[in-house]
């Protein structure tokens, strides 16, 4: 296979993380015949201080020619003085508007040898296996009219029938691939927009029989995502609901570095650590990369189709963490190491793997 991937490795750590994200999908383009090109361009506060603009034209032409995206993070206190268009964030959101991203998948699971470096109890996250769809490019983050001044400041919370509907279908299709169970978290006792939202979810359920549907309120969800992690499988909420739980959730896997997503919808997918840009610890080799090698192993299964190569990444990364090998963001790792220690770690168990066939 021939592949061409954009690596936006951003601010931060973003470069470091993504560094050795890059070098395991070398290693597994090697071990499987593969050819992937991979290409690097500006975004977020990186690109705004050699251009002024967060998302330049030849950083959206080249995701756009691309076959999958890879990025690292953006953002940080240098620019949070900025206008709103020449923030970081605003390249990321221009980026998945742009590339017809609605869908973001977040998977949480608690690895068996990182059950003590959660603050829960081991008996609370043990057995947790949860994706979370969030819808990406409708909801608050895109709502017009928006205002600010001094003395007021507004926001528009839209959703049309439409864009709630293609993704639920996704999280519908992914709880039938699963445990068959679906969670919609909304606020329709006080929001309109949830009231539709568990509308189009209801209406969609009979074409997916299988599929036992929840409806929750999103801070009751909140308490029992903490309470109660295993009881839940497929959670699909709008954006920025999904934005925050799928944080919250962090804590059950222990660390923020080590949960991937992927944003899908478009010919081309972006995939991302769900981590911020961490610039108090950027160029020390102190960021965890185990986010975004996941990150990476997302772009394979979801983005090229690749799931024997997925999964044989998800493997090593396994046994690098069951082995105890982890960063300092990780209470139970018995042996630690910096950023690009661990990911050689991970590309050392990647090639004593049996060797797959061609």
């Amino acid at each position: 296979m021939d592949v061409r991937i954009t690596v936006l490795p951003g601010d931060g750590v973003g470069p470091e993380v993504t560094a050795e994200a890059v070098a395991c999908l070398k290693s597994v383009a090697e071990r499987y015949g593969h050819r992937f090109e991979f290409q690097e361009a500006l975004i977020g506060g990186a690109a705004v201080d050699a251009t002024g603009d967060p998302l330049p034209e030849a950083t959206l032409k080249a995701c756009q020619g691309s076959d999958a995206v890879l990025l690292g993070a953006v953002g940080g206190p240098a620019w949070d003085k900025h206008p709103r268009d020449q923030r970081p964030e605003s390249g990321l959101l221009r980026l998945r508007k742009a590339l017809g991203l609605y869908a973001n998948l977040r998977p949480v699971s608690v690895h068996p040898a990182l059950e003590d470096a959660s603050p829960l109890k081991p008996e609370v996250v043990r057995g947790t296996d949860l994706m979370f769809v969030r819808e990406l490019s409708g909801g608050l983050y895109f709502g017009e009219p928006r205002s600010y001044s001094d003395q007021a400041a507004v926001n528009t919370l839209a959703y049309t029938r439409a864009e709630v509907e293609r993704v639920a279908k996704m999280a519908f299709e992914l709880a039938s691939s699963r445990r068959k169970r679906l969670t919609s978290v909304d606020k329709a006792n006080v929001l309109e927009t949830s009231r539709l939202w568990r509308k189009v979810v209801d209406d969609l359920a009979p074409a997916y029989p299988d599929v036992a549907v929840q409806h929750a309120y999103v801070d009751s969800f909140a308490m029992s995502l903490i309470t109660r992690p295993r009881d839940f499988d497929v959670v699909l909420t709008e954006n920025l609901f999904g934005d925050i739980l799928s944080d919250e959730a962090a804590v059950l896997a222990g660390s923020l570095g080590l949960l991937p997503s992927a944003s899908l919808g478009g010919s081309v997918g972006l995939y991302e650590p769900i981590h911020g840009s961490a610039p108090d610890i950027a160029g020390q080799d102190r960021a965890n990369p185990i986010g975004t090698i996941l990150s990476a192993a997302m772009l394979l299964r979801h983005g090229l189709n690749l799931t024997a190569e997925a999964a044989e990444l998800e493997a090593a990364v396994d046994q690098t963490l069951r082995e105890g090998h982890g960063t300092g963001d990780l209470k139970g790792a018995r042996q630690a190491h910096g950023t690009r220690s661990l990911g050689a770690c991970v590309r050392e168990r990647l090639a004593a793997a049996v060797t797959p066939s061609r």
